[in-house]
C-alpha cells in the first residue's frame, strides 16, 4: 500500500505593500509685494517735499501747511506773508527757555528795530506749545510772536527737522513773491548775523534806487 505524503503547502506569495500616495502640498499663494509708497496701514505716504534754497520760489498758497501763534490762533505762511511789508523771517530753535534758545530769542528782541528797517516780519518758530513759547516769550519780553509748529510741518519744509523729531536751530527768509533770500543753519549769532547782512544788502539796493530817482 503506498503511502500518500502530504505536499506542504505553497508559501504564500508576499503581498505587495501598497503605496498610499501623498496628498500633493496646497501651493502657498504668493506673497503680494508690498508697495513702496505704501504705509504699514497701507495709507499712502506723501510725496518728499524738497527743501528750498535761497533764490528758489515756493508755493506760498501750500508750503509749511497750518500751524498757531503763541497765542493758539491758526495761521499760514501765505496769511503772514500778506501781512508783512517785504517779506518774513523765521528763526528756528530747539526748545524754548533753554539757554542757547533763550540767547537767540533775546539777539533777536535787541536788534529787532534795525531787523525790520526794510520790512520784514520776524518771527520765532519751534515745536513747542503755545503754552511754553507763551511763557517764553512773556519772560523774554519778546517783541515778535513765536509760532508753535509741534507737527513740523513748517519746519519740516524749511528743511531744520531732525529725525525722529527735534528742532535745528536755523534761520528762513522768505519775500513777498515767495522767493527764498535766506536759508541757513547755525547758533544764536550765526542766525542773527544771516538776516543783518540781508538787511544791510536791502538798505544798499534801497540807497541806490534812490540816489537813482534824485539824478534822474
Amino acid at each position: 500500500m503506498v503511502e500518500l505524503r502530504k505536499r506542504k503547502a505553497p508559501a504564500p506569495l508576499p503581498v505587495a505593500e501598497k503605496k498610499t500616495k501623498q496628498a500633493p502640498k496646497p501651493k502657498q499663494a504668493p506673497k503680494p509685494k508690498q508697495d513702496a509708497d505704501a504705509t504699514d496701514n497701507d495709507t499712502e505716504k506723501r510725496p518728499a517735499q524738497k527743501v528750498p534754497e535761497v533764490d528758489d520760489t515756493i508755493d506760498i498758497e501750500t508750503f509749511g501747511g497750518e500751524f498757531e501763534t503763541n497765542e493758539g490762533e491758526k495761521t499760514t505762511l501765505k496769511k503772514l506773508l500778506e501781512e508783512s511789508k517785504s517779506g518774513v523771517v523765521f528763526f528756528t530753535y530747539p526748545k524754548a527757555s533753554t539757554p542757547g534758545c533763550t540767547k537767540q530769542a533775546c539777539l533777536f528782541r535787541d536788534n529787532h528795530t534795525h531787523l525790520t528797517s526794510t520790512g520784514l516780519s520776524i518771527y520765532g518758530l519751534s515745536g513747542d506749545s503755545p503754552k511754553a513759547n507763551t511763557t517764553f516769550k512773556t519772560r523774554q519780553n519778546l517783541p515778535y510772536p513765536l509760532m508753535c509748529d509741534p507737527k513740523a510741518t513748517l519746519i519740516a519744509a524749511i528743511g531744520f527737522k531732525k529725525s525722529p523729531r527735534g528742532t535745528t536751530r536755523g534761520v528762513f527768509a522768505v519775500d513777498k513773491k515767495g522767493k527764498v533770500i535766506l536759508r541757513a543753519a547755525g547758533g544764536p549769532d550765526a542766525t542773527v548775523d544771516a538776516v543783518q547782512k540781508i538787511v544791510a544788502n536791502a538798505s544798499s539796493v534801497e540807497d541806490t534806487k534812490e540816489k537813482g530817482d534824485e539824478t534822474a
